[in-house]
């Protein structure tokens, strides 16, 4: 009853009180007294139509003290109130300046996945009832949790083919074409580890820092808010927020392998319980991005104050800087991890680095003391295994037993040869001497 006259008060073209009381009386069939104070509450919470939030003016409908009291003689009566019309409100456009697709409503958004409506809103589950079903045929997503020696497990939360197939659609058309943070170098357009290490290079000092159980601790509510704020109208958002979130089921949670410490444990567990964001998902990555812009503000305002770089890359934050960094680097760790701390998520402890000149400086496990490198370490094994595919064969060498261990082969050598191009070139050489 509320979302029908939320519609209707939508739908009116004048804003106005005597306007919205013929629209509920519509609805109603016959105008009702309660109607006039009800319409008094709506206008003032609401001096222009929320077009765009409908569901909060439902909210505001089901909290009118008159409406309540309405329903409440209505069940006395045992005669519920009745809908004698049913009025399509206008949905809210998307802001003529930006660059989103236009989506009015939940059948655009159905129509644009190629999608019904039915489908797209079991996909969405925004009721959570797909976590409480006891069988896996109804699930969305298959869990494989992932023992760390010493460290807390991690979950991977894969979607089913179908779910999948929607979310890297949103990802395409709506998602990718949102702005993120400048900070922001991993899973973006024309960004990339290596840009954001290119940018640390030649500093006095290197300081990276780890985010604890990154997508776990990005919410359900955060991704609505930043959905909201990019100009997806409420009941897209909302669907949209079911639809690349999700809330694991209990027997999942209770099946967590051993690692950590208890207090790690409860927190990882209370964090997947709730509606998250599913580490698996392909729009995971970018919708983290967008969620945590004001997180990567606040470190990039603190950096500026000490002439410092800041950039993140997933949950891996890293800052450079000269002689006012390097004078109190531990004061400055502080500051970046109450701010941390404020905006919800966690850092971790044993992942902290600081990294004067004269030892080796790295980000995202890329050498940037003089410019963008690759570890010793990493050529030697890697040029280690191209010798022994050489000599003994690449059967040898794929202990991981890859489907495509060649195509895994060059991947490497052009990572480092979008490093170290000298290097990356012997690299291929000898690859090129391999019998397949």
């Amino acid at each position: 009853m509320a979302a029908t006259l939320a519609d209707a008060f939508l739908a009116s073209e004048v804003w106005a009180k005597d306007q919205l009381v013929e629209a509920g009386a519509y609805v109603m069939g016959a105008r009702r007294r309660w109607l006039s104070p009800l319409v008094g509450d709506v206008l003032t919470s609401f001096a222009r139509p929320p077009v765009d939030a409908p569901r909060l003016l439902t909210s505001v409908i089901l909290r009118s003290p008159d409406f309540a009291e309405a329903v409440r003689k209505a069940d006395e009566r045992r005669s519920p109130l009745r809908i004698h019309h049913r009025v399509v409100g206008p949905s809210a456009s998307q802001p003529p300046s930006g660059a989103l697709p236009r989506i009015d409503s939940i059948p655009d958004l159905a129509a644009m996945l190629d999608l019904d409506v039915g489908r797209l809103q079991w996909f969405a589950d925004t009721k959570h009832w797909n976590r409480r079903a006891r069988s896996e045929a109804l699930h969305h997503y298959r869990y494989e949790w992932r023992p760390r020696q010493g460290r807390i497990p991690r979950l991977l939360e894969i979607p089913e083919q179908r779910m999948r197939r929607a979310q890297r659609s949103l990802l395409e058309r709506v998602l990718g074409l949102i702005a993120a943070n400048d900070a922001a170098h991993g899973f973006m357009p024309g960004r990339s580890a290596a840009t954001g290490a290119a940018r640390h290079t030649g500093a006095d000092i290197v300081i990276s820092l780890d985010l604890t159980t990154f997508f776990a601790r990005v919410t359900g509510g955060r991704i609505y808010g930043t959905l909201r704020q990019s100009g997806l109208s409420e009941p897209v958002a909302h669907v949209v927020t079911g639809l690349c979130t999700n809330a694991v089921p209990p027997r999942v949670l209770a099946a967590m392998p051993p690692g950590g410490s208890s207090d790690e444990r409860f927190a990882l567990r209370r964090a997947l319980a709730t509606s998250h964001l599913p580490q698996g998902a392909p729009s995971s990555p970018m919708l983290a991005n967008l969620a945590i812009r004001r997180l990567d503000s606040r470190l990039t305002g603190w950096a500026d104050a000490v002439d410092a770089t800041y950039t993140r890359y997933a949950d891996d934050l890293a800052f450079s800087g000269g002689p006012r960094l390097a004078k109190r680097p531990d004061a400055f760790i502080r500051g970046v991890q109450r701010i941390i701390e404020d905006e919800g998520h966690v850092a971790n402890p044993h992942k902290t680095r600081v990294r004067r000149q004269g030892v080796r400086q790295s980000v995202t496990g890329i050498v940037v003391n003089q410019r963008t490198n690759v570890s010793r370490d990493d050529y030697d094994r890697l040029k280690a295994t191209i010798h022994n595919c050489v000599v003994h064969g690449p059967h040898t060498q794929n202990h991981r037993r890859l489907d495509d261990f060649r195509a895994h082969l060059l991947g490497r050598i052009s990572w480092v040869e979008s490093l170290n191009p000298q290097r990356g070139e012997k690299l291929r050489a000898d690859f090129l001497r391999i019998r397949w």
